[in-house]
């Protein structure tokens, strides 16, 4: 029978005032993927990196359900709400509830291409009106006291110049704003789906280098394309952080190191196992909070976003194809994951070398 053993919070940030590391490394706002139970699963893994939310649009807070879209768990710290709008009067709403809910930024969405969102006027087609950003990001930062940042693309369709970024960059710092993190692609808004805005328009880091040789006194944060670490630490030569985003959902455990890396914190890291037990009795709680009897949470709510967690390891595969496994879900036990764990130590390099010549 599997045994869950203790688990050590992922950090103490609940009771313990807060003290902020740098932006150094943070994950990407991505949609459907970065919720609440994802940024608790990646906080077992690194307890410095900046984790940011999903984006939560204004009219979502102006007319929606304000615990759904701002509830978090307390030890997801440091924790950035990304806000999508165009309006300053909402976005300064958004944000005063982002602060009064306990968040440590706020984030402002000018990098998101989709449809949807462009016929919202936000997102990635904001660029084209950087006075209108100014006064959404000065509307915002006059209710705050909190970071107030900008995330953004290096420009739109085919004006794609360093200028260009320049330029916005520039009129939105005139308004306070001393954050930019810079996803160093086009945004296309016709004719690419969101997936191929994030794939298709070359990588242009140098852009965002020139940027902070330009403006030395603002910090720079690069995204767009980072898999290694070793990347990282080029980037961090030229720019003051580096966001990853696909890299770090597909292959969450890549992200054990960063907080010796690049925070100089030798804390033990867990390990996989010891992650998989600390999840067990999380989840449980979030059933009982929130399952209301198989009407509202199920358990692949949470487990989806731990797919991953095992990537490269001999046995990967049947992890993943235990946790994945309708009818195990249905049962609704989060022991599911300990079984996937036992299923996936029995597998041996024979048995992969097998499969994949298949």
């Amino acid at each position: 029978m599997n045994t869950v053993l203790p688990c050590v919070a992922a950090s103490d940030t609940a009771t313990a005032p807060r003290i902020l590391p740098p932006r150094r490394v943070s994950v990407a706002p991505m949609l459907e993927w970065s919720d609440r139970h994802c940024r608790q699963f990646h906080r077992h893994i690194t307890r410095h990196t900046w984790l940011y939310t999903e984006m939560v649009t204004t009219g979502s807070l102006l007319h929606g359900d304000l615990q759904r879209h701002l509830e978090f768990n307390p030890d997801e710290h440091p924790l950035a709400l990304q806000l999508g709008g165009s309006e300053p009067a909402d976005l300064a709403h958004g944000a005063r509830l982002g602060e009064q809910w306990g968040y440590d930024e706020i984030n402002l969405n000018c990098g998101c291409p989709s449809e949807r969102v462009q016929k919202g006027a936000f997102g990635a087609c904001l660029m084209a009106e950087p006075q209108l950003v100014a006064d959404c990001v000065k509307a915002m930062k006059d209710v705050v006291s909190i970071d107030v940042t900008v995330k953004h693309r290096i420009g739109i369709d085919d004006v794609d110049s360093y200028e260009f970024m320049r330029d916005f960059v520039g009129t939105v710092a005139e308004a306070g704003c001393r954050t930019f993190i810079v996803h160093a692609r086009n945004a296309i808004l016709k004719g690419l789906t969101p997936r191929e805005n994030r794939e298709i328009p070359p990588l242009k880091y140098d852009y965002a280098y020139r940027l902070k040789k330009e403006f030395p006194e603002l910090e720079i944060i690069l995204n767009g394309g980072i898999k290694t670490a070793e990347e990282m630490d080029l980037h961090l030569q030229h720019v003051d952080g580096v966001m990853i985003g696909r890299e770090a959902y597909h292959n969450p455990y890549f992200m054990a190191t960063f907080d010796e890396r690049f925070y100089g914190d030798a804390t033990p890291v867990k390990t996989r196992e010891e992650i998989l037990h600390c999840m067990i009795p999380y989840i449980y709680r979030q059933l009982e909070l929130y399952g209301n009897n198989g009407k509202g949470l199920r358990l692949n709510s949470v487990i989806r976003h731990m797919l991953g967690l095992m990537m490269g390891l001999v046995g990967a595969r049947a992890f993943r194809q235990t946790l994945s496994d309708s009818k195990k879900l249905a049962q609704g036990k989060p022991e599911i994951l300990l079984e996937a764990f036992e299923r996936m130590q029995s597998v041996t390099t024979y048995d992969r070398n097998q499969e994949e010549a298949r």
